[in-house]
């Protein structure tokens, strides 16, 4: 709030932060958070972007991305069912809030980021049009791999966006977590389980989140289901 206030404060922080303190203004240094995760948000929203484009082409996205950052100046991010978590996904509109008519960009990216999870309902919804008495396993229901947190996560919206539609039975396997979320207990139609008795059961399998052990999935327990693949894990 003030530089006698910057400077105290950097003192006290020297005291256990190992990396440089740099004294800005306190609405500076909020901007510079907001910041970061606005062009976080802008650079996922260009790779769920494309991945929507790629899927009209007929064209695999994941091997366009490992192509293209090959140019020693380009550094694509991997898509995904949307963007989670309790910074990237909200930071953004604090910027759009206060400036609407001159962010359009930042407020793009987040439009894009929040229709992606409506998008691969969609395609869970096409899929389940095409087989008899649909079970859908979803794989995943954090907000980014290997991690319990729900806030924000694509995947729950996801889970619940098919649940409230109501076209066939949810399998919802999520290993950082021991019970079905509370938002989502109340549909009836959702159950906890295990990837493999998922797998199994299901006819489609969606995959949400790449947790590391479900990289670890037999493949051949994937023949015959119909796959949706946000992460890339299985391309």
């Amino acid at each position: 709030m003030t530089a006698r206030c910057s400077r105290r404060a950097t003192e006290l922080y020297k005291n256990f932060v190992e990396a440089e303190c740099i004294p800005t203004t306190a609405r500076t240094a909020e901007m510079c958070k907001l910041t970061e995760n606005s062009f976080r948000d802008l650079n996922i929203a260009f790779a769920n972007e494309l991945s929507i484009i790629c899927d009209k082409l007929g064209i695999n996205v994941w091997e366009l991305i490992k192509l293209a950052n090959h140019h020693p100046r380009v550094n694509i991010l991997q898509p995904g069912p949307g963007v989670g978590g309790h910074c990237i996904a909200v930071d953004p509109w604090f910027i759009v809030s206060k400036t609407p008519d001159a962010a359009r960009l930042i407020h793009t990216a987040r439009q894009v980021n929040d229709g992606k999870p409506h998008y691969v309902v969609d395609q869970v919804v096409a899929a389940a049009a095409s087989v008899d008495a649909p079970v859908i396993a979803c794989l995943g229901l954090s907000f980014k791999p290997d991690i319990d947190d729900l806030r924000e996560s694509p995947a729950m919206e996801v889970v619940h966006l098919l649940a409230a539609r109501k076209i066939g039975r949810i399998l919802a396997v999520e290993p950082h977590i021991a019970e079905v979320p509370a938002s989502l207990a109340g549909f009836g139609n959702i159950e906890l389980t295990s990837p493999e008795d998922a797998i199994r059961r299901a006819n489609i399998v969606v995959m949400l989140v790449s947790h590391r052990s479900f990289y670890e999935i037999d493949r051949t327990m994937l023949q015959d289901k119909q796959l949706i693949d946000t992460r890339g894990v299985w391309q």
